[in-house]
């Protein structure tokens, strides 16, 4: 479906990310009239593979923990299977410039009291928040006065404390500690089961991998919906007149009942809404910003770091460089480390300079052999035209407790979906299923009761 036409649905959904498909495959199969819209020339939104020495990998949405059920269903639909995130071995920590392997006294005794009793006191605030509207916590408007870096500061964190926990928000929120809401922080940590489970690997939000890359899983889903697909359309205009709205791309008109739209808060202010939405929805737009992370793989003949006993997750401060995981297809080789990226010190970069920044750190971390990449790819989310930024918002202070309450409060025929409006697991792929079935569940009531 695209050629130009002018054509009637029961619902379109803007966007062919997860939450998009998922909100559409549900509609569709419940025998409603459904017309997905999406701007990119691919679907997927933020799950996206690219290639390095012939293996597919994964650029964006990456990981499955064991809770999230809804992407394991959804797996088991398509025939898609898991592998187990590789971390046999020790890790290598580089902290200042120093680098150390993984140990009992990696870190100093006095740091790692300071740590754990950092992670205890956000842990304990986080266990009294709600899952579901987190703003009428009785202390809300207080954790949300601060940022994380602010919060730690007060709390007299030592500096290698500090820097751990800036590693940590850099990962999750692409930002530093100085930038997020700590009540962000507490949302986050709260919907995705506690500060333990989201460091884990085994048994935590790190377990496992699609085999191939989570890319099939929204393939299989845009195979059933091929029909109804309108891509390289993105949205210019929603127009709700009575009980119709009409949905204008460049190409497209449709006119529809409803209109599901799970382009990530930020990215609502590029579509024209006439009526125009409620003041607020445009604040929570310019607020909601996500932050700044990208991803590069390096490949070699073999994962050489194993023969030292190494599992390839490095830790680091590096102005550019903070992580990496080996995500090697096999023993044998080639042996691929991913690595994740502080746009900061990435994004404004040449393919030339990103390759030199990221590999003259590898090297820093695993010595002289990592010099001898046999290829090398990387993808700059912050250069990325429909949803520049990182996996999640990054939230400053006093943005939740104001325009929270509108992530997903529908506008009239308008509703919203995207993982960023989950209240569990957000941020995931899990979350962005679970939206997308919120979504067509409220949708699907509505059209009901309409009939």
């Amino acid at each position: 479906m695209n050629s130009a036409s002018t054509r009637s649905a029961d619902i379109v959904v803007v966007g062919a990310g997860l939450a998009g498909l998922t909100a559409a495959d549900q509609l569709s199969r419940a025998g409603h009239d459904v017309v997905i819209v999406e701007g990119r020339d691919r679907v997927g939104g933020r799950i996206h593979t690219v290639e390095v020495a012939g293996v597919p990998v994964d650029a964006g949405a990456t990981w499955v923990a064991p809770g999230h059920t809804a992407v394991r269903d959804l797996a088991r639909r398509f025939d898609c299977e898991f592998v187990p995130q590789f971390h046999q071995g020790k890790g290598v920590m580089s902290f200042g410039g120093k680098r150390k392997i993984e140990s009992a006294t990696s870190m100093a005794p006095w740091v790692m009291l300071d740590l754990t009793r950092i992670m205890s006191e956000l842990q304990k605030m986080v266990d009294g928040l709600p899952v579901s509207s987190p703003w009428e916590h009785p202390h809300a408007a207080r954790f949300d006065s601060k940022s994380l870096g602010e919060w730690l500061t007060a709390k007299h964190a030592l500096k290698d404390t500090r820097k751990f926990l800036n590693m940590f928000s850099l990962v999750h929120w692409g930002a530093p500690v100085g930038e997020v809401s700590l009540f962000n922080v507490m949302r986050y940590i709260k919907n995705l089961g506690g500060i333990e489970h989201m460091l884990a690997v085994e048994g935590g939000d790190q377990q496992d991998r699609v085999l191939g890359t989570a890319h099939t899983l929204v393939s299989g889903l845009a195979a059933t919906l091929e029909d109804r697909l309108l891509v390289a359309s993105p949205v210019e205009r929603i127009t709700t007149v009575g009980d119709r709205v009409t949905v204008e791309t460049g190409k497209h008109t449709i006119e529809a009942r409803y209109v599901i739209v799970t382009a990530s808060p930020t990215h609502r202010s590029t579509i024209e809404f006439t009526p125009v939405l409620p003041q607020r929805h445009y604040g929570l737009a310019r607020s909601w910003r996500l932050g700044a992370l990208s991803k590069a793989f390096a490949a070699y003949d073999r994962p050489f770091w194993r023969d030292e006993g190494l599992s390839g997750e490095g830790m680091s401060d590096d102005e550019t460089v903070f992580l990496t995981f080996d995500v090697s297809p096999d023993a044998d080789g080639p042996g691929i480390l991913m690595v994740f990226c502080d746009g900061r010190a990435f994004d404004a970069y040449d393919d030339n300079e990103r390759r030199r920044r990221v590999v003259r750190h590898l090297i820093h971390l695993y010595g002289e052999p990592a010099r001898h990449t046999i290829d090398y790819t990387d993808f700059s989310w912050g250069n990325d035209v429909f949803a520049p930024g990182g996996p999640n918002p990054a939230v400053g202070p006093k943005t939740w407790t104001t325009f929270g309450p509108f992530l997903r409060e529908p506008v009239g025929r308008v509703h919203w979906a995207g993982t960023e409006t989950a209240d569990e697991t957000s941020g995931s792929m899990n979350g962005a299923i679970l939206s997308g079935q919120r979504a067509a569940t409220e949708v699907a009531a509505r059209l009901d009761a309409g009939q």
